[in-house]
């Protein structure tokens, strides 16, 4: 699996299909596995993060440097897991946790008042000074009940971010 050469059989798409939690039907995985054929330009079976970097949705990112930890070196297996993220099926809880991955930078299982500002500089750029980033994660945290001293675990971070009316409509067209 993962080379272009090679084919999908039945048996791959339902193991695959499974690992994705059935987020995708099994024609959406017969299309992943094209697009991910094209992206491992070199076919040995996972995608570099030259070859993620290839795709101009990401490449443009803001949080494109954090995403590459997350999926440099990704077997088809886990790409599509990594995708079902974005799926229309997917819980609002597994998109927060694959936020807070992001937010997670040194991938302790905690955030903390800097990986708040260092992602907030990473999406704003110059358009924020370093004084209006922390003066909006403080208001941010403050609001929640939390100060600029705590840390977050992903389930703290869940309660931070899950509230009624919050919509994450991010999604990848698999076609």
């Amino acid at each position: 699996m993962g080379n272009a050469s090679s084919m999908l059989t039945q048996y791959d798409i339902e193991e695959v299909q499974e690992h994705c939690n059935y987020l995708f039907s099994q024609q959406e995985i017969v299309s992943l596995y094209e697009r991910f054929c094209q992206l491992d330009r070199s076919a040995k079976g996972f995608i570099s993060e030259d070859e993620f970097l290839s795709i101009p949705e990401f490449s443009l990112n803001p949080l494109s440097k954090r995403l590459l930890r997350m999926v440099d070196g990704l077997n088809f297996k886990d790409f599509v897991a990594f995708l079902s993220t974005f799926s229309a099926k997917a819980s609002l809880r597994q998109k927060i946790e694959l936020i807070f991955k992001v937010y997670d930078i040194d991938g302790k299982g905690k955030v903390t008042f800097k990986d708040l500002l260092e992602v907030l500089l990473d999406l704003t750029g110059s358009f924020m000074s370093d004084e209006q980033r922390e003066q909006v994660v403080t208001k941010v945290l403050e609001e929640a009940g939390y100060t600029k001293d705590c840390s977050f675990s992903v389930e703290d971070f869940i309660q931070i971010i899950d509230h009624p009316g919050l919509k994450m409509e991010v999604e990848v067209p698999i076609d």
